[in-house]
């Protein structure tokens, strides 16, 4: 039997399973049953993978109204929620930028900035500019722009130290830089949708951005110290030109930022933006489809010819709908249906159960519980998918934070920085698995620095949102 259709059988076998025990051996209501086996079901085929991400994240749409957890009206709302939106939106943002490849310039500009005259310069200069695009566009795209100039750079030198240092140096901090903003990665995004579906107020941008901009303030420099110590540069690198400017490049930034300061500034200082010309209905959600439609508008400087008539042509735009529409639109749909397993733990009291149930730890030290939560979700999401993973844990979380009368994001936040933290495997993410492709870097060089620094990264996350969440 193929391992996928194994994993298919198995589900509903131990999902039965756990529905029978809790029914004889548990007090709990059967809303409180259904939905625990059901959101064990889906879990256990989001962490296999038996059937693609997108399509499990469709079972709870049907699965819980069914159930009678919750409506068909409650359960569609999910897919509507305007977190769902907001990423959208930052997806096709990000996309215009790469078209347009002003990332490359600006993360070159940054490397010429910070200087190559030693290994640890160099290395922190690839990792900061990774980190400082990975906070706007996606990991990926950060990872594949980087990648070239990066293995160019390290031909240069005969130290094959350096060359791994450099690659794995990249690919971590492209990871960790999405933790800076709230659409940095896709974790972050899970965590504003639960938190509001538990604490009924939203979490903006600049309350996000006060907690993870200072840990990749203090998480890159050291990881490049890490990677760095004991590298020597003998031989001079020589950097890539960057060129002059383009219109499309100026044009993309420049729309880019707008939007950027639009979504920083939107509630503070002082009411911000939105409360000084009294338009308080307008969310981080409405900021990027404005911006999305910009993109749309503005000409990016080109003429094409239309039919290979050359009296006939037409101003290109700084971003097009075959261009737009290439997101992750399946990711979209992991969001949705772990927003909608949410509302089915509020709705059925599973929450309040998994708060009380989980309160004993909670009772921890509140440093020794931080650290631990952080180093156990990083190690968890080497092999399973980080959105995955922030999915599942976020309501349980939420849930154990409002039993014990914690601030929910208290024990939120550091867990789903941690899910953008797995350093070891090349499975963990896409820029891991992206520096591995290379051929330059092994599994054994990964692990190896990996797990130093997972726990590097852990200890500075632990720190940060404890003197910041509390």
């Amino acid at each position: 039997m193929e391992v996928k259709i194994k994993h298919l059988v198995i589900a509903p076998v131990l999902a039965l399973f756990l529905f029978i025990a809790l029914t004889y051996l548990s007090p709990w209501q059967h809303n409180v049953i259904i939905t625990a086996s059901l959101t064990f079901f889906i879990a256990y085929l989001w962490v296999t993978e038996a059937l693609p991400i997108p399509v499990t994240s469709l079972i709870p749409f049907f699965a819980f109204p069914i159930a009678g957890v919750i409506n068909h009206k409650e359960a569609a709302s999910a897919l509507g929620s305007h977190v769902i939106l907001l990423l959208m939106g930052a997806f096709m943002l990000a996309k215009a930028i790469e078209k347009s490849k002003v990332h490359e310039r600006i993360a070159l500009g940054m490397v010429s900035f910070i200087g190559s005259s030693s290994a640890f310069k160099l290395i922190f200069a690839f990792m900061a500019s990774a980190a400082v695009l990975s906070m706007w566009i996606s990991n990926t795209a950060t990872v594949l722009a980087l990648l070239p100039v990066a293995i160019a750079v390290t031909q240069a030198s005969a130290d094959k130290k350096f060359k791994i240092a450099l690659l794995l140096g990249l690919a971590y901090s492209a990871s960790l830089g999405g933790v800076g903003t709230l659409i940095g990665t896709p974790p972050n995004v899970i965590f504003a949708s639960v938190y509001e579906e538990f604490a009924h107020q939203e979490f903006n941008f600049l309350q996000w951005m006060k907690t993870g901009i200072p840990i990749i303030l203090l998480a890159i420099p050291l990881m490049a110290w890490w990677l760095s110590r004991g590298v020597t540069l003998n031989e001079k690198i020589h950097l890539p030109k960057v060129g002059v400017w383009r219109t499309e490049e100026v044009r993309a930034l420049l729309v880019f930022g707008f939007i950027a300061m639009l979504w920083v500034f939107r509630k503070a200082p002082f009411g911000g933006w939105s409360g000084l010309f009294d338009l308080k209905m307008v969310g981080d959600s409405s900021i990027a489809l404005f911006g999305v439609v910009l993109m749309f508008l503005v000409n990016n400087g080109k003429q094409r010819v239309i039919d290979s008539n050359p009296s006939k042509t037409v101003n290109d735009k700084l971003l097009d709908w075959k261009t737009a529409s290439d997101i992750p639109w399946g990711m979209l749909l992991l969001f949705a249906g772990g927003i909608c397993i949410a509302k089915a733990f509020v709705a059925s009291g599973l929450s309040e159960i998994i708060g009380q149930q989980l309160s004993s730890f909670t009772q921890l030290p509140t440093l020794l519980l931080l650290f631990a939560l952080c180093i156990s979700v990083s190690f968890l999401t080497e092999i399973t998918s980080n959105t995955a993973t922030a999915t599942l844990l976020m309501p349980i979380l939420a849930s154990a934070a409002i039993g014990a009368n914690l601030p929910i994001e208290l024990l939120m936040i550091p867990a789903v920085i941690s899910c953008s933290c797995a350093f070891c495997l090349p499975v963990a993410t896409a820029p891991n698995s992206i520096v591995f492709a290379s051929g330059e870097v092994t599994i054994a060089d990964m692990a190896r620095q990996g797990i130093a620094l997972n726990v590097i990264v852990a200890v500075v996350t632990t720190t940060v949102c404890y003197f910041t969440l509390l």
